[in-house]
């Protein structure tokens, strides 16, 4: 059975179809009324869910998503930061009396905290070591651990995206100012600068709630050298091409030739970057609440909620519930970025036919 090519046309199984298609492929023009020419962007779609791994991916985003922003509403018995504290902690105490009766035991019974409890009904995931949901602060987490890293990629995609055009359509000293300070940038250690910068915060008494917010917003000021070199080394390629000069030719303005004929066609290459970029940063932001330089306590994100087994051997061994299911989601979000960031080169690759 002979495999079809995708032409860029809707076809019909007929014979005649199939000789319009060949027809196309020779550069005739199609006769037959079954044959329908698709657009560009329809041809994108097409192609990136034939796929199976990016439907995959998709399926796996859509879920977290879900689970993260509208599982607080249907799931809400336990808040972010509440604590469990239906633990029965007893303990006795020893008073003198009298010469009848010389000591008295006092036996008092304190409400404790349900510390590393196990799932049960009333807690689906247990509790951490703190007594806190385990299941709650996972979809809380989600939306902070995804949150952070969509804004710190747009903020890097779009440092990346001026500065490397600036560079790469004008060229010159501006050229070489801008790719010295990206030299400069890629040569800076991140976690020792991240730690510099995590005890400069603290110094300053930084809120928690906007601490992480701050740390990755300027972790995004020193990465993006990447997609300012991604930019710069296509629109070098770009500018020269014939539309390129013909544009010029016909008097069109700077930024009409910018943002109306180079930047999208640079845009492939972007939306692949950025999307492979998204499962980066979540693990960056994992590894930086795993060192307790991201999300502070109580508030949750993935990476905290693996923190504690770094101090506590016991819960790493005998307590999976706590640093299983973040963990798990961590895994899905990352592979679910880098399934769809492959279906988008594929699919944005005009010489891939099949």
């Amino acid at each position: 059975m002979e495999e079809k090519k995708d032409f860029g046309m809707e076809t019909v199984e007929t014979e005649e179809t199939a000789v319009a298609a060949l027809a196309v492929e020779d550069g005739e023009t199609p006769l037959d009324k079954n044959v329908r020419l698709m657009s560009p962007t329809r041809m994108v779609l097409r192609r990136f869910f034939r796929s199976k791994l990016s439907v995959v991916g998709l399926i796996m985003l859509a879920t977290l998503f879900v689970f993260c922003w509208l599982g607080p509403t249907v799931y809400n018995r336990w808040g972010e930061i509440e604590t469990d504290r239906t633990g029965n902690v007893s303990y006795s105490e020893y008073e003198a009396g009298t010469e009848e009766n010389p000591f008295m035991q006092i036996i008092v019974t304190d409400r404790g905290v349900n510390a590393l409890a196990k799932p049960s009904a009333d807690h689906l995931l247990g509790t951490d070591e703190q007594g806190m949901d385990i299941f709650t602060r996972l979809m809380y987490g989600g939306r902070l651990s995804l949150t952070i890293s969509f804004l710190a990629v747009f903020l890097t995609s779009a440092l990346g995206i001026i500065l490397g055009g600036v560079a790469g359509y004008y060229g010159g000293w501006v050229d070489n100012v801008i790719m010295r300070i990206c030299d400069i940038l890629m040569c800076l250690p991140t976690l020792p600068l991240m730690l510099i910068i995590g005890t400069v915060l603290d110094s300053n008494g930084v809120p928690s709630s906007y601490y992480i917010y701050l740390l990755m917003g300027l972790l995004s000021l020193f990465s993006w050298p990447g997609m300012a070199r991604l930019v710069r080394g296509q629109i070098l390629f770009l500018r020269e091409q014939e539309y390129m000069v013909a544009a010029e030719a016909m008097g069109y303005s700077t930024p009409r030739r910018i943002f109306k004929h180079l930047l999208p066609n640079v845009l492939p290459q972007i939306l692949v970057s950025m999307t492979m970029s998204l499962g980066s940063m979540i693990l960056y932001e994992s590894t930086l609440s795993y060192l307790n330089l991201g999300v502070r306590i109580p508030y949750a994100s993935w990476g905290t909620m693996i923190e504690v087994i770094s101090k506590r051997s016991d819960i790493l061994q005998n307590n999976f519930n706590v640093w299983g299911p973040p963990g798990i989601c961590i895994i899905i979000a990352v592979l679910g970025f880098n399934f769809i960031g492959d279906g988008l080169r594929d699919a944005l690759d005009p010489k891939q036919r099949r």
